[in-house]
């Protein structure tokens, strides 16, 4: 007698455990994972005259994991926002703003984005400014960077904002100005927040606008076999948004929450001692609020990501300049034992190699007085090699982003400002993972284009642009291989987001989450890999996407 709510899964399935990792079948009861096995095994676990759903070509994977992301505003965008090519040129950006605006009703703003990091130096002068100004009138914009830590603003928007009125940068950021001393409306950090808090303030957003803005990053996620996710940088919207959507049954992925220690970036007013200890009143059994998020440094195509060595010299900060952290050392301490005591993980940005060196330093102080708090380095792109054992010395998760190991946009950016023999030591992955480091992928999405982990996957293993767009390969020596570069998305993202006893591999009792590709990752040829297709994601034993 089969259960009503069982069914058998055939096919070549891959099931990340050490102990079956290829498998023909499984049986899914209840939405856990019955057996793992041969078709028989799985056939007695579900009842004979359970269906049987058979795949005879591709192969089915544990669903994806993507260890960084930032989904509610990826869903934000998709519904609301106007939408640019990293690689637009100013002229391209004002005739896509100029378009946009022309949809909108009186009084809304034009938001969107990325702008290309590498266009900071011509946003720096006062022309770009005049011509978007003369396509937008008093038309509020504020468009963001690919980084999403920098903004561009009309001049309708700075003074709305009170930006034309300020005598000094905000803290955490800068107003850049022309030869004249006049705001060109490129915002830096903090300063970009500034305005969006302002915007924010004019809005009243119900709760039902958040739900709806992370359940359609969630759908958009599901388009590429990923089921679980943490979002970087959570503020009490989010997390009231995804316990919404799990009590409404709407929560079809594993949500784990980073809450913002500081914010420079998304205007959120209620940050660190304030929201950390709500986390634990908004879990539910798909949401988990478990972590806590600094931001110690910025970008270093704006000059404020922190490094052991210079910048390249330039008018403003000479040639002795290594940019700054957001804090210093003893408050970053500080964090850290705060965070071990509500039972929190913490995730740090980084960008620079001297952040990246505080973090490890920190932790190595609070690991010397008895404290185990969990501790991912995100980004961390540049690591000096005197750092590089220290990940796995102290258990410090690499939380790595795709755009950053193969030629783009942003690449192309950090070389414009970082001393050659810093920007061609970019993501040192391969050496992370000889020394013994977790290393896991976080797309970073909506900063990076796409959240699509077979991209991804494809870099770590080539340098290569998955795209085409950009030749060449960045560090090629620094490649992993294909098995490694799975693992990043699937069983050690899990298990480094804290959801591993739940999902990440196919196993007995885990939620039955995986998807179905139309190739096998595993063996397909290697300039295919970066095309493989989700073809079905399955969360809970449910199919939240079909390609159709």
């Amino acid at each position: 007698m089969s259960h009503p709510d069982a069914y058998v899964v055939h096919g070549t399935i891959y099931t990340l455990t050490e102990e079956e990792p290829r498998v023909e079948a499984l049986a899914v009861v209840d939405g856990k994972i019955a057996a793992v096995g041969s078709l028989a095994e799985a056939m007695s676990a579900a009842g004979a005259d359970a269906p049987v759903r058979e795949y005879r070509s591709g192969a089915i994977l544990p669903g994806l994991i993507d260890a960084h992301n930032h989904h509610a505003v990826a869903g934000a965008e998709d519904l609301f926002q106007m939408s640019v090519p990293a690689t637009a040129s100013v002229e391209e950006i004002i005739r896509s703003v100029a378009a946009h605006h022309d949809t909108l009703p009186a009084g809304a703003w034009v938001i969107g984005g990325p702008w290309g990091s590498g266009l900071v130096g011509e946003l720096s002068t006062s022309a770009p400014l005049a011509a978007l100004d003369a396509a937008t009138g008093d038309r509020p914009v504020l468009l963001s960077d690919d980084s999403h830590h920098n903004k561009w603003a009309n001049t309708a928007a700075m003074r709305l904002a009170g930006i034309l009125d300020l005598t000094d940068d905000p803290t955490g950021g800068k107003i850049v100005c022309d030869a004249e001393g006049r705001p060109t409306g490129l915002l830096f950090e903090s300063a970009g927040a500034f305005v969006e808090k302002y915007r924010l303030s004019t809005v009243n957003f119900d709760a039902e606008f958040h739900a709806r803005c992370s359940e359609r990053g969630i759908e958009m996620l599901a388009e590429y076999g990923i089921i679980g996710f943490q979002d970087a940088g959570a503020g009490i919207d989010i997390i009231t948004a995804l316990k919404k959507l799990d009590d409404e049954a709407r929560l079809h992925a594993w949500a784990v929450s980073s809450l913002l220690i500081n914010d420079f970036i998304f205007g959120n007013e209620q940050i660190g001692d304030a929201l950390l200890p709500l986390g634990k009143q908004f879990a539910t059994p798909h949401h988990r609020p478990t972590w806590a998020k600094i931001f110690l440094d910025g970008v270093p195509p704006s000059r404020t990501g922190a490094f052991l060595e210079p910048y390249r010299p330039d008018d403003e900060h000479g040639d002795d300049f290594c940019g700054t952290t957001t804090m210093p050392a003893a408050e970053l301490e500080t964090w850290l034992r705060k965070a071990d005591a509500l039972g929190l993980g913490i995730k740090v940005h980084c960008t620079g190699d001297a952040s990246v060196r505080m973090v490890l330093d920190a932790v190595e102080t609070v690991r010397a007085d008895g404290m185990s708090v969990p501790v991912q380095i995100a980004h961390g792109q540049f690591v000096h090699p005197d750092d590089l054992g220290r990940f796995a010395q102290l258990g410090v998760i690499a939380e790595i982003s795709p755009f950053l190991w193969f030629p783009g946009v942003i690449p192309n950016a950090l070389h414009d400002c970082l001393q050659d023999h810093v920007a061609t030591r970019l993501q040192p992955n391969r050496s992370l993972l000889d020394a013994g480091a977790s290393v896991v992928v976080g797309s970073d999405w909506p900063v990076s284009e796409s959240p699509n982990p077979w991209h991804a996957v494809y870099g770590l293993v080539t340098r290569a642009d998955p795209t085409g767009q950009f030749p060449g390969t960045l560090w090629p020596e620094q490649s992993i291989t294909r098995e490694e570069a799975i693992r990043c998305v699937t069983s050690a993202a899990a298990d480094a987001m804290g959801i591993g006893d739940v999902t990440g591999r196919l196993r007995v009792g885990n939620s039955a989450d995986f998807v179905i590709l139309d190739r096998d990752p595993f063996t397909v040829p290697l300039d295919r890999l970066a095309h493989t297709i989700a073809q079905e994601t399955w969360f809970a034993g449910e199919r939240i996407y079909s390609r159709g």
